[in-house]
């Protein structure tokens, strides 16, 4: 069961992904990398969130979190792209920009991981405060 989940979460995370890039070249044609670092961004903050969110559930079975995690997210952000996407830009001497996108996409996803966490625990503290 686990194996359908995550493939079909892998399918959504995939298409998302591709949407994105497609509204993004709607309105961004600059050299800045700008669809795969905001997938890498809103990856970064979803899977920080659904870390600490997702386990507390308690009737959320833990084959739905992996689908979420690992399916999903997993397939919405793209590490290979970023990969040659910085290659490119080095390979066309763009220097300044893949160093900027390097550091821009480190301390960015650490950053959106670090909110996303956050306000996973903040999530948390308001429905327990909702329940009792």
């Amino acid at each position: 069961m686990v194996y359908v989940v995550v493939g079909l979460a892998g399918i959504v995370g995939a298409l998302l992904r591709y949407y994105l890039g497609l509204f993004v070249s709607g309105w961004w044609s600059g050299l800045f990398p700008m669809a795969t670092w905001l997938a890498n961004m809103i990856g970064c903050f979803a899977l920080g969130w659904l870390t600490v969110y997702l386990p507390r559930l308690n009737n959320l079975p833990s084959y739905v979190a992996t689908a979420l995690g690992t399916g999903l997210v997993g397939s919405f952000t793209t590490f290979s792209t970023f990969s040659v996407e910085t290659v490119q830009l080095l390979h066309t001497s763009h220097w300044e920009m893949a160093l900027f996108y390097v550091f821009l996409s480190l301390c960015g996803g650490l950053a959106m991981s670090w909110l996303g966490f956050r306000f996973g625990q903040g999530s948390l503290r308001t429905q327990k405060e909702t329940a009792e």
